[in-house]
């Protein structure tokens, strides 16, 4: 039989998989944009480059007009050093820290003293240096020196850059929102639709049990067999139906807990259990008496039963069961342990054995231990894990429950 959970699980990673593609793919196809539009600039700043190298050459009044047209036309920011470092020109920066008011040097004219804040222009040009190479221009009459180009990339691009990541994000937050919500909402449904088939089969089956124990009562009085153990025990099955009807009808609503001998109430559906499995399976009950805990008896009845039945189920020749009740060590809580010798769960599958649809039986439905595990701490606000557990050799499961014998 297929497991529900394994077909969600790989459902979710198929999502996850097509989701990198088209993650991947945006990605990439950015990238293709920045990387033509960055082309596109650098040739656009080589030729702003040479347009300054132009500047120096010609003599052309009506040539140099269209030199500093094409000059001027550049939209990205840049800047022109020398070969030491000496700052030259500027294109596209803030202007009012590029040159700001200093005090004049000794016999030079404060207006004819253009100065940059040294600041601003380090940090500028450190980020030119860290996008791009520079561009050298060899300048005619400064003695063969040459002067290198800086430039950044322009606001478009540097957008273009980011766009895709904060896209990826809005979306992926839009669609983690959206599936929770898309997954609540159907839970809600599918929630509504199984309480509702649950008090219906609760319902339907409440005439034919009351039917049953009405029969048997004949029967009884009929044979005068008020002692008999076979009717006695048919008896213990219909009641044992009428319990099941009780919890499906329950399914829901909040129960209601009330003090309750944990040992008892053990005790007694292991009296009721033990008598229909193989007598090759021996069941030993061992504890206080006098710890109690707040129970709902027909919900608890069934923790109990789905671990006995899976711990039958683990013990494939013959075994034993025992179960302990104890107090912790402060006494706060009560321990309930139910060990088998059955084959063992891997410590890698702790945790996976509570999941909706785990199974190791070819007919199971896998429901046993996930019910059991949310009826013990969504309905008696207690704990069940796998304590121990040894391939070959057995398991153990332990239930903690708040002891209430303080408040009484």
């Amino acid at each position: 039989m297929s497991n529900p959970y394994q077909r969600k699980k790989r459902w979710k990673y198929l999502l996850l998989f097509f989701a990198v593609i088209i993650a991947g793919s945006s990605l990439l196809y950015t990238k293709y944009l920045v990387k033509n539009i960055a082309k596109s600039e650098r040739t656009r700043a080589q030729v702003w480059a040479q347009t300054m190298k132009q500047v120096f050459s010609t003599v052309d009044e009506d040539q140099l007009n269209y030199v500093f047209l094409v000059r001027d036309s550049l939209t990205v920011p840049a800047l022109i050093t020398d070969e030491k470092g000496d700052f030259k020109f500027q294109r596209g920066l803030d202007s009012t820290k590029t040159f700001i008011e200093m005090p004049p040097e000794p016999g030079v004219d404060k207006k004819k003293q253009p100065v940059y804040d040294p600041a601003y222009f380090e940090n500028e040009l450190a980020t030119m240096k860290s996008q791009h190479e520079p561009i050298k221009i060899n300048v005619p009459g400064f003695n063969n020196s040459y002067w290198l180009v800086y430039y950044k990339d322009s606001p478009l691009l540097t957008q273009l850059r980011v766009f895709p990541y904060i896209q990826l994000t809005i979306i992926a937050i839009f669609l983690m929102v959206a599936y929770s919500a898309f997954s609540s909402s159907r839970k809600s449904e599918q929630n509504q639709v199984w309480v509702g088939l649950a008090k219906e089969t609760a319902h339907q089956l409440g005439t034919p049990i009351s039917s049953l124990l009405a029969w048997i009562e004949l029967l009884k009085d009929k044979f005068d067999a008020e002692d008999d153990t076979l009717i006695n025990e048919m008896a213990n099955d219909v009641k044992r139906l009428e319990v099941v009807a009780d919890r499906f009808s329950k399914i829901g609503s909040k129960p209601v807990l009330e003090p309750h001998s944990v040992y008892e109430v053990v005790k007694d559906f292991v009296d009721y259990f033990k008598v229909r499995v193989s007598d090759k399976i021996s069941f030993e009950l061992n504890g206080d008496r006098y710890l109690k805990a707040g129970i709902n008896v027909p919900l608890f009845d069934w923790v109990i039963e789905n671990l006995l039945k899976n711990a039958v189920n683990a013990i494939q020749a013959p075994g034993s069961i025992k179960i302990d009740v104890m107090a912790s060590k402060t006494r706060s809580h009560i321990y309930i342990d139910v060990t088998d010798t059955g084959k063992g769960i891997p410590r890698s599958k702790f945790v996976t054995v509570f999941r909706p649809g785990y199974t190791t039986r070819k007919r199971g439905w896998g429901l046993g231990l996930s019910l059991t595990k949310r009826m013990v701490e969504n309905y008696h606000n207690g704990q069940i894990f796998v304590k121990d557990s040894e391939l070959g050799k057995g398991t153990t499961f332990r239930i903690v429950l708040k002891n209430i014998e303080d408040d009484n």
